[in-house]
């Protein structure tokens, strides 16, 4: 059997025993679980301690979870998954820090079925970006008791195509929000100075991306009403076409987007939809970053459909 371990980490501004505390009575965890908010009508029952839960869903699959252990400076977990296949972990969160400061660790050592073995780098990739968004979440549920990141699952929709003025940037995955911040501010430049007419909201193109080997290759654009003379080099003039798409609407920071993504793929396995392979799923921005507070940004999630 394959074995696969994640152990990622994140500084919270709260003491270790809030922290802990927090963390183990399973009560609290669904707001911040990276796979509940995903389904939130996924089936959850505790026990009146807290200390014991199982949940039930399409998209999250079903399983339960225990603490086993609780020490100073960790707790330890027995997981149990029986869906979508069955297999068995040791969760942990250690904890150390002083005062008001406590770095949270979060590992789970698991192992693969044997058939799967060939996806053992993918699935600590995956697994990995879970338990980073987790612990954002985490950390703005226990520094400002709440979380800005919420869900509408719009479902199907027409995107009606438009023509563009874009910039395709090739990436590393960990570097696409400094590189899409300059194209955009790069785009937002050119149009302002040159008066172009835009017909249509922000967008961007994801045309590969390839999260275990950390690259990504996407096109930022506007829609516009009629191709510049002037492009700069780095620019170009393209067309999408109409398409149909299922889309998850995201509302708060950027930060948390990867809630919408995961959601959306999860939808996928479930064969909520077909995904159209000639069409490359997008980001489209409903406000503009430079003059929105973070929690009231919003985002679609479109994935091309049949």
């Amino acid at each position: 059997m394959p074995k696969m371990n994640v152990n990622k980490s994140i500084t919270i501004n709260a003491s270790q025993k809030k922290v802990k505390e927090f963390l183990a009575d399973f009560h609290n965890w669904k707001n911040w679980s990276p796979w509940l908010i995903c389904e939130p009508d996924a089936s959850i029952n505790y026990t009146n301690d807290g200390k014991y839960y199982k949940w039930d869903g399409n998209r999250v699959g079903s399983g339960e979870m225990k603490v086993t252990a609780e020490k100073d400076n960790r707790i330890d977990y027995d997981l149990t998954f029986l869906k979508p296949w069955k297999s068995k972990a040791k969760v942990a969160f250690n904890f150390s820090g002083k005062g008001n400061e406590t770095q949270v660790n979060w590992t789970m050592d698991s192992s693969l079925p044997f058939f799967m073995f060939w996806m053992k780098k993918a699935m600590e990739t995956y697994v990995g970006m879970d338990y980073d968004r987790g612990l954002k979440m985490l950390k703005e549920e226990l520094e400002h008791g709440k979380i800005n990141s919420k869900l509408e699952f719009v479902g199907d929709n027409e995107f009606d195509g438009c023509d563009f003025i874009g910039i395709k940037t090739t990436t590393p995955f960990s570097n696409i929000d400094k590189a899409m911040e300059k194209d955009f501010n790069d785009l937002n430049e050119f149009i302002g100075k040159n008066n172009i007419e835009v017909s249509g909201l922000p967008f961007s193109e994801y045309q590969k991306f390839n999260l275990v080997k950390d690259k990504v290759v996407y096109v930022a654009g506007f829609p516009v009403r009629s191709k510049p003379e002037n492009l700069p080099e780095n620019f170009f003039y393209g067309t999408l076409p109409k398409l149909k798409m299922h889309t998850v609407r995201h509302k708060g920071k950027y930060d948390h987007l990867g809630n919408a993504w995961t959601t959306v793929m999860m939808m996928e396995r479930n064969k909520e939809f077909k995904k159209n392979k000639k069409a490359s799923p997008m980001e489209i921005y409903h406000n503009d970053p430079s003059n929105t507070a973070p929690e009231e940004l919003i985002t679609d999630i479109s994935m091309p459909i049949l």
